[in-house]
């Protein structure tokens, strides 16, 4: 089972309204992504900060209907 790419940003979307995404399909199959995600949310927070409030709007899909998910994220400038 995979998970598109546009289902992925939505739920990161609607936890992080303001959030820039960029999705990339790591190995061609739709279940093995690498997620840059930028918003004013992060400011002032640690990375794994910022990790865990990316992973906390996927849910329990990672490991899941979501193989795999590898997350790159950023403040806006």
């Amino acid at each position: 089972m995979a998970m598109p790419a546009a289902e992925i940003e939505a739920l990161i979307r609607a936890a992080l309204p303001d959030a820039e995404v960029e999705m990339i399909d790591l190995a061609g199959d739709n279940d093995h992504w690498h997620a840059r995600v930028t918003s004013a949310a992060f400011v002032g927070k640690s990375r794994v900060a910022q990790h865990k409030m990316v992973y906390a709007a996927i849910g329990e899909r990672v490991g899941g209907e979501l193989h795999a998910l590898q997350v790159t994220t950023a403040v806006p400038k």
